[in-house]
């Protein structure tokens, strides 16, 4: 027994590590620093930042979302973002009036406005409450960037998307959780940490 939970620590561990080396190309790269600076550009306007996803990617939208509004790594000012679901009284009013598929959207047309930037988060890219929500913000002007698995599912279809390449969801989730990170500490240190 034993050997076997060694044997599962050590594959998790080599999964996720090898995954993370892959995502360390030029591509990605380069996605991450546009959606900083959309992001950097976005709060300076006075605009908002709008996360969203489903189960394990709904926490890590909250997560996210935390990191701006509290803090990442400096003491400093807080940064408007909201990980829309997270009122549940609105969510099951709107679940019960307007359907399932409809709680991100609906919040997103009362909140959201062309100043604001979307960050759906799936690991399929094809959860429909966040096709939804996507739609909502493409009519309403704001700016969207998905993180989503390997194919970017019916996401890629309408908004521009980061995608992992893997179909290993805990893997996957845990490079949604690492790019958050890293787009909390570039937006951070561009906004109340310039040196230059």
């Amino acid at each position: 027994m034993k050997e076997k939970i060694i044997d599962i620590i050590k594959s998790g561990l080599n999964e996720s590590i090898n995954l993370k080396s892959e995502i360390s190309n030029s591509v990605i790269i380069s996605q991450i620093e546009k959606v900083s600076m959309l992001l950097i550009d976005c709060l300076q306007k006075g605009g908002k930042v709008f996360f969203a996803g489903n189960g394990g990617s709904f926490a890590d939208s909250q997560h996210i979302a935390t990191e701006f509004t509290s803090k990442f790594l400096l003491d400093r000012s807080a940064l408007p973002a909201i990980a829309l679901g997270t009122n549940s009284s609105s969510m099951s009013a709107i679940s019960n009036d307007y359907g399932f598929k409809k709680i991100f959207s609906r919040e997103l047309d009362s909140l959201g406005s062309s100043k604001d930037v979307f960050i759906p988060i799936s690991t399929s890219g094809n959860s429909h409450n966040l096709i939804e929500a996507v739609k909502t913000a493409n009519k309403k002007g704001l700016k969207t960037v998905a993180l989503t698995g390997s194919t970017g599912g019916e996401l890629a279809n309408i908004c521009e998307c980061i995608k992992i390449p893997s179909d290993n969801v805990p893997r996957i989730q845990e490079c949604h959780i690492l790019i958050g990170h890293l787009l909390c500490q570039i937006v951070e240190e561009e906004i109340f940490n310039q040196k230059d």
